[in-house]
């Protein structure tokens, strides 16, 4: 009965996004939304907008005296220490004061997950994860508190 309903849901979310695409002027970009959605499905269209969308979001870094755009997809990880709040990001490493939880008030909706204490990473960048760690993509690996274990495979297991 789940699996029916699931399905029927599924199959409306489809005929509404068809319905959208029909109304597209471009020929050849309704081709192109077809054979994505015949080949990958309607979820995968689903991902490659969120996806996009979030490439273009920009996290504010201010401090006292300065203030930095970073944005979001080019962040490796997060972490604090003695309330100094350190962004590792693909360009570098920006600082500013405050506490972790409020960052991840702000990135959660992002991707981003708690593996500690004094660490948040987006699920983006995690490659491997085990009970112990995190491993990003680039071979960062970052402690994993069993507090925090069971909900970061959880989202790990979701995210890929």
């Amino acid at each position: 009965m789940l699996k029916l309903q699931f399905s029927f849901i599924s199959r409306q979310k489809v005929t509404r996004q068809m319905n959208y695409i029909d109304k597209l002027e471009t020929d050849s970009l309704k081709k192109k939304f077809h054979t994505f959605i015949e080949t990958y499905g309607a979820d995968a269209l689903h991902q490659a907008m969120d996806s996009y969308i979030n490439a273009q979001q920009i996290y504010i870094c201010r401090t006292r005296t300065s203030t930095s755009k970073i944005y979001i997809k080019d962040i490796s990880y997060i972490e604090v220490h003695k309330h100094i709040i350190t962004i590792h990001t693909s360009h570098g490493c920006f600082q500013k004061y405050g506490t972790l939880n409020n960052e991840l008030k702000h990135l959660s909706k992002y991707g981003f997950i708690k593996c500690s204490q004094n660490y948040i990473v987006p699920l983006a960048k995690v490659q491997t994860v085990t009970y112990q760690e995190v491993t990003l993509i680039d071979h960062t690996r970052i402690t994993l508190s069993k507090q925090f274990a069971a909900k970061v495979l959880l989202a790990f297991s979701a995210h890929s």
